[in-house]
């Protein structure tokens, strides 16, 4: 940015992390050129425009301490605050609420859950765009492992899939979707998987036992919420990778994902085990090739080289450390985050009769020229107590099968 050019600082007041991402998301995608600040508290949110006045404030109505009303109120007070553009999101609909904020003059006043598309939209008339011209990015000035070093804990996860793109499309262009036909939509998306069930067992949403399966976190978070979370997701940067030889790469730890997640299905179901839990965990657990994947594309975009050795090295080396950190960043239960380790390693501790299922599909996708019945004799086969006959109907070479039962 130019020296001469004016900073633009935006100030989000939201409590609930997934929201104040979702909010942090749809700015950055109508001005990117923006700094955005995040408070979680209403005091905060004020320390904060007392030090950067800002050009706008998307603030919760129930925020701790100081509510997002009162903030607003207060606001107003300061001399420049007539006119600063304040957008509250409140679950109070009563009458008495909206005639206190009425004098006010919010620029909108939004009910929870929030449309994300029209808040969207209502960010492009307050903010405008940028005009100053995106300049080349700059060459980074460290090197590649650093880089990997410096983003890992802080990824923003897997690229999507190409529908689940186009479906998200759809979505704001109109079409209703039920909880039923969103499980359809998702069930086979690793990224939006994760970041539901991570959304579903926040504080502001918990409510008795964890969700560990997407089937379990969709009626927790509803459609509304949902498809704005999604939203979110979907507007990220490089939430679709450009270069074909990354392109390639997720394109085949997508196929090993499905093998591996309707795999678990399969021999869930015919142990009579939870079919659903070893589905997500199958779906997961190379969640972190993709994440590094998507890391390797922003270093492409900054500048950076990367031969096809790079790739292939990078691949062995991080995959499983950007996966372990994703899985503790966002949260995921503990029960789901060990049985994605399980497909990796049993240990010496106790472990559940499905954490050997885990164990299990690693070693039938890693069979390489033997065949099935040769696993008779391994550990986790032995603990299950497995029979020719289970592994001689494996549906190893019937993918068709195993999407059915899978999506059934």
């Amino acid at each position: 940015m130019p020296p001469s050019a004016k900073v633009l600082h935006i100030l989000i007041a939201e409590a609930e992390p997934w929201t104040a991402d979702l909010l942090l998301q749809l700015v950055r995608d109508v001005r990117p050129d923006a700094r955005i600040h995040l408070a979680s508290d209403g005091e905060a949110a004020l320390a904060q425009c007392q030090q950067h006045w800002p050009a706008l404030v998307i603030a919760d109505g129930e925020l701790p301490g100081l509510d997002g009303l009162e903030l607003l109120r207060q606001l107003r007070r300061m001399p420049r605050g007539a006119l600063l553009p304040f957008v509250l999101i409140s679950g109070r609909l009563d009458v008495h609420s909206v005639r206190a904020a009425r004098p006010l003059a919010p620029a909108a006043y939004l009910a929870k859950p929030f449309n994300a598309e029209k808040l969207r939209q209502r960010l492009q008339v307050l903010l405008g765009s940028a005009n100053t011209l995106q300049s080349a990015p700059a060459l980074p000035t460290i090197s590649l492992d650093d880089y990997l070093d410096t983003v890992r804990e802080d990824g923003q996860g897997a690229p999507l899939l190409a529908e689940v793109r186009d479906a998200v499309s759809r979505c704001l262009n109109g079409e209703d979707y039920d909880l039923r036909q969103l499980d359809r939509l998702f069930i086979r998306e690793p990224q939006i998987t994760a970041r539901l069930i991570a959304a579903a067992n926040s504080a502001a949403q918990h409510h008795g036992s964890p969700c560990q399966t997407l089937r379990q976190a969709l009626p927790r978070l509803g459609v509304a919420h949902t498809l704005n979370l999604v939203l979110g997701l979907a507007i990220q940067r490089n939430v679709q990778l450009k270069d074909p030889r990354l392109t390639a790469s997720a394109s085949a730890v997508y196929v090993r994902t499905e093998q591996s997640a309707d795999l678990a299905h399969w021999l869930a179901s015919e142990l009579q085990l939870d079919a659903d839990l070893c589905f997500t965990a199958g779906l997961l657990h190379n969640i972190g090739e993709l994440a590094l994947l998507r890391s390797l594309q922003d270093w492409l975009d900054a500048g950076g080289d990367l031969s096809d050795d790079n790739i292939a090295q990078q691949m062995r080396r991080r995959a499983a450390g950007f996966g372990s950190a994703l899985r503790i960043q966002w949260r995921l239960p503990i029960g789901l985050r060990e049985l994605i380790a399980a497909f990796y390693n049993l240990g010496s501790g106790v472990f559940s009769r499905e954490s050997l299922v885990l164990n299990l599909v690693s070693e039938l996708l890693n069979l390489g020229g033997r065949q099935p019945h040769e696993l008779l004799d391994s550990r986790c086969a032995r603990l299950l107590r497995i029979d020719a006959g289970l592994l001689n109907r494996l549906p190893l070479s019937r993918p068709a099968d195993a999407q059915a039962l899978a999506t059934a």
